[in-house]
């Protein structure tokens, strides 16, 4: 797998044409990943999400998986 990574500004038409390079073949797959910066943001409004996200069953499942990934790498060291 490849990453490819074109950073543009919205355009007026909300349109984005997307170059593949001549390299890849025709008919492969490929997954297009769109990131959007959704402007400034307060700070009270950043608090509110991470209140909300920790009643999140799904936030707190990824939360204990990264934890258990990181148990041994955090005691590293530390003998």
């Amino acid at each position: 797998m490849e990453a490819i990574r074109q950073i543009i500004r919205i355009p007026r038409s909300h349109e984005v044409k997307i170059k593949i390079p001549d390299y890849l073949e025709e008919d492969e797959l490929m997954e297009v990943l769109m990131l959007v910066n959704m402007g400034k943001r307060s700070y009270k409004d950043k608090i509110l999400d991470l209140q909300e996200a920790v009643k999140d069953p799904d936030f707190i499942e990824e939360l204990e998986a990264v934890n258990r990934d990181f148990e041994n790498v955090d005691m590293e060291g530390w003998e």
